[in-house]
């Protein structure tokens, strides 16, 4: 996908774009540098780590792959679901980034799909996670009500701007944008024979199905 806005759309949606910032506004003080590039790798090697061995792998694993000392680990993430959480926040933060992206687009159509691709790979992409934090009792909505809010208002943004274009019909709002994209990876997800890439047939439908039909 093209760069747009500073901001690499293909990265996003592998999971490889900007590091998240040294600290979360409800953290504090911002980090050491030196504390800020271990909580970096940690992130970093957590994500690959579960992508490889899934989630329930040892937190050991994920410091030995960090290059740090697992004391290092529980002092930026006391808990896994502490850690699970920081990635889906950092990931959330960059989905925010690319819906600020996308709206600075002159295509309003195009940009408002091609967003729609990235929010689906990264909600593919997080499934796991987000499983592991429900079975942990945690809450995403409140985890990350914070990004999540920026994230909706920003999928508001491109969705107005998109039907302005005539490109996604008039019936739609953010919410339903969410939940078809949500909906149709946790159901490509449960299909027998399923892989990363299972989605995108049904996404290609969900996407038929936003645009106006035809007069």
């Amino acid at each position: 996908m093209d760069v747009t806005g500073g901001v690499d759309t293909e990265a996003v949606a592998l999971g490889t774009g900007p590091a998240e910032p040294t600290t979360r506004a409800d953290e504090g003080r911002p980090l050491r540098a030196d504390a800020a590039k271990n909580r970096e790798r940690i992130l970093v090697a957590a994500e690959e780590t579960f992508a490889e061995e899934g989630v329930s792998v040892p937190v050991d694993k994920v410091a030995e792959r960090a290059g740090v000392g697992v004391g290092t680990l529980y002092r930026h993430f006391p808990t896994k679901e502490a850690l699970f959480e920081a990635i889906v926040f950092t990931r959330l933060q960059q989905l925010v980034e690319a819906t600020e992206a996308f709206a600075a687009r002159a295509d309003a159509g195009p940009a408002f799909f091609d967003f729609i691709e990235v929010f689906a790979a990264q909600a593919s992409a997080k499934h796991d996670l987000m499983d592991a934090m429900a079975t942990a009792g945690i809450d995403i909505k409140t985890a990350c009500a914070a990004e999540l809010e920026r994230m909706e208002l920003g999928i508001a943004v491109l969705l107005e701007r998109a039907k302005q274009a005539g490109a996604v019909r008039r019936d739609v709002d953010p919410s339903t944008v969410i939940g078809l994209v949500v909906g149709t990876v946790v159901a490509a997800g449960r299909r027998p024979g399923s892989n990363p890439a299972s989605y995108r047939q049904m996404l290609d439908i969900v996407c038929d199905g936003l645009r106006p039909s035809p007069t």
